[in-house]
């Protein structure tokens, strides 16, 4: 074989077969204007996270179709059965630090999931941003010059500390009202029934607990104590020692949920414990029947937050068999308002006209 003829036998080996699939494609912007929803469809060719976030659209346009189907079977009492497909909506607290809180309030004041599951921070943030704003700052502030002046930084956000003492002045006399209640009647509250009643307290129509509340959508928060929740309960114990926060009311309810669901979809921003115990939830019905993650995490430390979907699968978390699960790589405040304008708005103007039209205005 002459050396030119095994260069190219190297590089071009095999027989050549051709490959069926979508061809990669981009928009291709107009002289006018741009087609945002061609935009966003045209993801689908795109390629790489694109691709992936296009999926995510289709997953979860899936979810609300399902969830379009009225429930069928045996009701249960305290357990949210609204529909043909129970939606967790599962998301890490910076999510309420930063301005995707409007996007979660607007889902659950919309009725448009069914479960909450978050962390410690995100109960406390979306009380205090009714109290005092957070301010948008940057990731290269001073640590030390921060702390001298009472300021936190969440990212390239910023949090004063009056906004915490602010926060602590608003839930102590829930505290002493919680208190009260076990003491006088025996009541032991649960993290989501706190969570409910701080909702009801609040009062105000920007708050993604208070719509939580108003519309019945359990909140859970297995780590209510690790943030400034907790640091409130601590310093309150001082005066009124003894109030009982009961794990296993929640646990209960979050798995009874899923398991008299006739469907479920798990939509997760971010990872960790909201991560987890989403799917874990689904694991007592053999797994969700949609799926989509958010996150920046990697699958090669073996943490849960970097897991695949597919690791899901094995554990019974995600059922075998079920449409494809999606995981798009990306930090969720870029793509999840899009996501949101691509799907739950869509699917809320759509009843909202059917509606009308049934109504015959």
């Amino acid at each position: 074989m002459s050396e030119l003829l095994k260069a190219r036998s190297a590089v071009y080996p095999g027989k050549e077969e051709s490959f069926d699939g979508p061809k990669v494609k981009g928009y291709s912007f107009p002289d006018q204007c741009v087609d945002y929803d061609a935009l966003f469809e045209s993801y689908k060719t795109v390629g790489f996270q694109a691709t992936n976030f296009s999926l995510a659209i289709e997953m979860v346009n899936d979810m609300l179709a399902a969830k379009s189907c009225p429930f069928e079977g045996e009701k249960i009492d305290g357990v949210r059965q609204d529909s043909g497909c129970t939606i967790f909506l599962g998301f890490t607290s910076n999510m309420i630090s930063s301005g995707i809180r409007e996007c979660l309030k607007f889902i659950v004041k919309e009725n448009l999931v069914d479960v909450l599951v978050t962390t410690c921070g995100a109960i406390e943030e979306d009380i205090m941003k009714c109290l005092a704003p957070h301010f948008i700052g940057s990731f290269d502030f001073d640590g030390k010059t921060l702390r001298s002046k009472g300021l936190n930084r969440i990212g390239n956000l910023i949090v004063p500390n009056k906004n915490y003492e602010l926060f602590e002045e608003w839930l102590v006399p829930i505290l002493d009202e919680m208190h009260a209640k076990q003491k006088e009647e025996g009541k032991i509250w649960s993290p989501s029934q706190m969570i409910s009643l701080m909702g009801s307290k609040i009062n105000n129509e920007d708050s993604v607990l208070y719509w939580a509340w108003k519309n019945k959508i359990p909140v859970f928060c297995p780590a209510i104590t690790d943030g400034a929740v907790g640091d409130v309960m601590y310093f309150h114990s001082y005066n009124k020692p003894g109030l009982i926060m009961d794990l296993v009311q929640d646990i209960r309810l979050i798995n009874r949920t899923a398991v008299a669901a006739n469907k479920t979809g798990m939509i997760i921003l971010g990872g960790g414990v909201i991560k987890h115990h989403v799917a874990n939830a689904n694991l007592m019905r053999n797994g969700a029947d949609f799926t989509l993650y958010i996150n920046t995490a990697q699958p090669f430390d073996g943490s849960d937050s970097g897991a695949t979907p597919d690791e899901a699968v094995s554990w019974g978390k995600i059922k075998s068999g079920s449409k494809d699960p999606v995981k798009v790589y990306c930090e969720a405040t870029l793509i999840f308002p899009i996501l949101v304008a691509q799907t739950f708005a869509k699917f809320h103007s759509k009843c909202l006209k059917e509606k009308q039209i049934h109504n015959g205005s």
